[in-house]
């Protein structure tokens, strides 16, 4: 059987080099709340107490063409990072609290090493927005990608109480616009941002811009989590229901 799949371009023994690499990493995300063992079918976490009414708040997405970025500049870490802040952005518009995460990683080739990089991001972004880094999958598809071409996605789950859930349906002349300010680009609008710095400046990854940051590295800030700003905004101008909120993004890749 393994031989078979190696016939077609797939390594068995590769996919669990990068499971035996990649799982300290995901254990080392686990909250109080998760359950089960690292590697099993399905991830596991407990409703945490307190809530009323809780409702779940659930999000899907990923980096876009910025993995491009990373794959030319041979930096592959903060594009994890960059997926869990993302997300968890996304479903702290609506005013929930992250509870678990899950990846997808994709390549035409498998490469163990990458994979751990990937990780390493994601679970550094895990631990820092507090949560479970509990599942995911890891595909080798030589016939959809090239080479050393990959993606990658995750999914959120987070928890809101009913009662105070965001959908900014109470906003109203008069009401305060805060501005918080970006590290970057983000996730967002790479197609084009690769498009003018590499097609029509001719720029490579390593090289300066006027203010002196090479290429890549400026492309490749994470993602910023705005969490704890907004908890501080919210503290600061109440908790009116469904009004205050993060701005949720555009995704053009």
């Amino acid at each position: 059987m393994t031989d078979r799949y190696a016939s077609a371009g797939v390594s068995l023994a590769t996919g669990e080099e990068a499971k035996r690499r990649i799982a300290e990493l995901v254990r080392a995300t686990r909250t109080p709340l998760a359950r089960g063992a690292v590697g099993g079918f399905g991830g596991m976490v407990r409703v945490p107490e307190g809530y009323r009414k809780p409702l779940l708040v659930m999000s899907t997405d990923g980096v876009g063409s910025k993995v491009l970025v990373a794959a030319a500049a041979g930096i592959h870490d903060t594009v994890g990072e960059d997926l869990v802040n993302h997300s968890v952005n996304d479903i702290l518009v609506h005013g929930a609290t992250p509870l678990f995460f899950l990846d997808y990683i994709a390549m035409g080739t498998l490469d163990p090493k990458r994979v751990e990089e990937i990780v390493r991001g994601l679970a550094r972004g895990c631990r820092e927005v507090g949560c479970a880094l509990i599942g995911g999958e890891t595909a080798e598809m030589p016939g959809i990608y090239a080479g050393e071409d990959y993606d990658l996605a995750g999914a959120i789950v987070g928890l809101a109480e009913e009662s105070a859930w965001i959908d900014g349906s109470t906003i109203a002349p008069g009401d305060v616009l805060l501005g918080l300010p970006s590290t970057g680009l983000h996730t967002n609008g790479y197609s084009l941002a690769r498009k003018i710095l590499f097609e029509t400046l001719h720029l490579r990854v390593k090289d300066r811009l006027p203010w002196g940051a090479p290429v890549g590295q400026e492309l490749l800030k994470p993602h910023r989590y705005y969490g704890p700003a907004v908890a501080v905004a919210r503290a600061a101008f109440g908790r009116r229901r469904r009004t205050l909120s993060a701005a949720p993004g555009l995704d053009p890749g």
